[in-house]
């Protein structure tokens, strides 16, 4: 201890470095570090004390004795000896002995440098306090680090850095290294970026990023050889394994920069090719119904940017060929020579069942992406439009409905009836012509309700109901009415056949009335009835206009139906519309009538009689007998009836060919143009002013029953212009003007 002449005490530099600071604290924490002593015989609380206290002495004396620059300085110039005579030379003696002992050595020699720093930092904490603060100067922490990273890191960091891509290699071909101790050095790496993972990402992760692609360049090469499933498996341990490999020792924000490189290499640079191998790609993996493949193969391409395109482009490709192949197959039996109808339940329901198919591969394999849900869509479109024969998919869909609901049709439980209602609805969902299918719907709706033919009323409303979902009140609104017609005519029926009880009648007959707006138009020739049926259409015109004065009666015979007793060998209960009714009572008592005397008789046209007296020769029974005996009924031929006419059953039912066609396509071109006008004005009432191939688009847009052409369109603005809803621009002739 020195003494100035105020006989202040006074601790000297050299003194107090030398005597106190190194020969106490340094020279004992380098034995420590270099192994010759323990670590638990390191400072002790007193010993601390007495150096943190000469320490704080030697930086609070007065000027010229304040030590704090010097000390700083010292503390520097103590790491940086410590590492160039004892760090650096032990891990170049390293570097030629394998990877793993370089990184031992360096985890080793890192490891005794924070020990190091960590004493050092806590015996000059009063420099850290005061000193660094005032002079801007880095931390004695950050002083340390930084003298490592120069002195060892910057030396080494290369061979470190390929020793690390050695070990993670190694890994890669399924070998067991020590992944603590790569994490160590990794740490070390974060460390060395002083706060930042700038030195982390440019001396290791970089090359990382470059070793990695090269790995997967030469991995791709050995693997595009296998079948595409076998492929996708590798990939996708690979980018498990990769994965997995930055949660065990890198850096996290690694893992998306990792597994990009990754997925560029191994799948995005050869997905045409293993998308499109012919045995095993994707078209072959939906052939199959490899769903677990599938799966993968979307999984692993959804990590791709557009990298789901191509397999939905596939997807749509083969569902279209699929059901090219369908109606490929109806096309031939109908070149085979068999007949076309209108009902052709095996077409349906292979298209209902592709549908189905492929609906829950998109849901479940594809996992609902709207990639994959628009494919689908968009391949149905093409098929559920794509007619063949005289009748369209509409009116094949709409008798396949027809099938479901009518008695007689298809044998199915209400559960069953449900989800094939749902079904077809899907179908239906893709028309474009949607209201084709519902005047076809319409009409055979109208002739089962008439008929009592429908199996449940439930399932009628549940159609109609699953049809408002997919197109609105305005599509349905005629086909509720009809159903709500019958609901309000049930009580109107009590009513009349208690009055017709008390008429001297031995018929048994009830009237419809129906709302003329909600139901199909029919044929409604006016045939000579019995002088019976004259007599209850009195009783019941009588009855209801004086019910209801200002409703006008007009009576459709080709919609009745009557039970007739049909007395041969036996008796039969026939049920037959009421036109042939009035028929077979013609021929009462074993006369013979000519066709020509015949239609005079019922005051019937030819193209009526025809299917009438065809149903009732020429079909199962036989109950009149034509002369000459053919399938064809012919002007010239005679009629009488079979009094050799015998069947199985007492009960049976005599069908006609309807009068009028499923569709009046007439009636439906007169909706449209309404439809069409009534969205032009809509739009143009809202918008005012518009161009031509503006308002084209939106009224195209807006329709979604049908497909107008533009030029339907068009002549619908000329129409509405005629009118006056619409006028030319003055300055020009493609604008549209509104007026009010």
């Amino acid at each position: 201890m020195a003494s100035n002449g105020g006989n202040q005490s006074f601790i000297p530099l050299e003194q107090g470095w030398n005597e106190e600071i190194k020969a106490k604290a340094i020279d004992k924490l380098e034995h420590l570090l270099n192994g010759q002593t323990k670590s638990n015989s390191i400072f002790g609380p007193k010993e601390y004390v007495a150096i943190y206290t000469t320490c704080y002495d030697m930086c609070t004396q007065r000027a010229p004795y304040n030590w704090s620059q010097q000390l700083y300085q010292r503390h520097g110039e103590t790491i940086e000896q410590y590492l160039n005579n004892n760090v650096l030379p032990a891990l170049c003696d390293k570097k030629g002995q394998g990877g793993t002992i370089l990184l031992m050595e360096l985890k080793h020699r890192w490891q005794n440098h924070q020990i190091m720093n960590k004493w050092l930092k806590k015996f000059f904490t009063y420099l850290d306090r005061y000193y660094v603060k005032h002079h801007s100067l880095p931390t004695l922490h950050q002083a340390g680090l930084r003298c490592f990273r120069t002195n060892v890191y910057d030396e080494i960091k290369e061979d470190t850095t390929g020793a690390i891509h050695g070990l993670i290699n190694e890994e890669r071909e399924g070998r067991i290294i020590d992944k603590s101790l790569v994490k160590s050095v990794v740490e070390l790496y974060e460390s060395m970026g002083m706060g930042t993972l700038d030195a982390y990402n440019d001396d290791l992760e970089r090359p990382l990023l470059t070793f990695t692609r090269e790995y997967y360049a030469r991995k791709r090469e050995d693997w595009i050889n296998d079948s595409t499933p076998d492929y996708l498996i590798k990939a996708e341990d690979a980018l498990d394994e990769e994965r997995k490999r930055v949660e065990d020792y890198l850096n996290p924000s690694s893992e998306a920069k990792i597994l990009k490189v990754v997925e560029e290499e191994i799948l995005e640079k050869v997905e045409t090719v293993l998308l499109e191998k012919e045995s095993s790609g994707c078209r072959a993996l939906l052939q199959n119904d490899k769903s677990e493949d599938l799966q993968r193969m979307f999984r692993l391409f959804s990590r791709l940017e557009n990298g789901l395109n191509p397999m939905a482009n596939i997807l749509q490709s083969f569902i279209t060929d699929m059901g090219e192949d369908i109606i490929n197959r109806r096309k031939a039996r109908l070149d085979g020579g068999e007949k076309d109808k209108n009902d052709d339940p095996k077409f349906v329901k292979s298209i209902m069942a592709l549908h189905e198919k492929y609906l829950d591969v998109v849901k479940k394999d594809f996992q609902g992406n709207s990639l994959f849900q628009k494919a689908l869509k968009d391949a149905f479109v093409e098929i559920v439009n794509k007619n063949v024969g005289q009748f369209t998919n509409a009116e094949l869909m709409s008798t396949f409905c027809d099938r479901i609901l009518k008695s007689g049709g298809e044998k199915l439980s209400e559960s069953e009836v449900e989800i094939n209602l749902e079904k077809i609805v899907q179908l239906f969902s893709y028309l474009t012509d949607k209201d084709m299918f519902a005047e076809i719907y319409r009409n055979q709706l109208a002739k089962r309700l008439l008929s009592q033919r429908s199996t449940s009323d439930d399932a009628e409303k549940l159609m109609i109901a699953k049809l408002k979902m997919q197109c609105g009140t305005q599509f349905t609104s005629k086909m509720e009415g009809m159903l709500a017609d019958l609901a309000v005519g049930s009580d109107q029926r009590s009513e009349f056949e208690t009055r017709m009880r008390s008429v001297d009648t031995k018929l048994d007959f009830s009237v419809q009335v129906l709302t003329t707006g909600f139901w199909p138009t029919y044929k409604s020739p006016e045939i000579s009835l019995t002088p019976e049926m004259t007599k209850c259409i009195e009783v019941f015109k009588e009855w209801h206009d004086n019910k209801h004065q200002k409703r006008k009666l007009g009576w459709v015979f080709s919609q009745g139906n009557a039970s007739v007793r049909g007395v041969f060998k036996k008796t039969y209960d026939i049920q037959v519309t009421t036109l042939q009714a009035v028929a077979l009572e013609a021929f009462n008592d074993g006369v013979t009538m000519t066709f020509e005397e015949l239609s005079r008789m019922l005051n019937l046209r030819e193209d009526i009689l025809k299917p009438l007296m065809h149903s009732l020769s020429c079909g199962k029974y036989k109950v009149i007998r034509k002369n000459p005996a053919s399938n064809k009924i012919n002007a010239t031929d005679s009629f009488t009836a079979n009094r050799k006419f015998v069947a199985n059953l007492r009960k049976i039912r005599i069908p006609m060919a309807s009068l009028d066609s499923t569709m009046n396509k007439k009636r439906v071109e007169e909706d449209r143009s309404i439809a069409i006008e009534a969205a032009i004005v809509r739009i143009m009432k809202a918008r005012k002013t518009l161009q031509h191939q503006q308002l084209i688009s939106e009224v195209l847009a807006q329709l979604n029953f049908f497909n107008p052409r533009a030029r339907v369109v068009k002549k619908c603005i000329e129409k509405l212009i005629e009118r006056e809803y619409l006028e030319r621009s003055a300055d020009n002739s493609q604008v549209y003007n509104y007026l009010a």
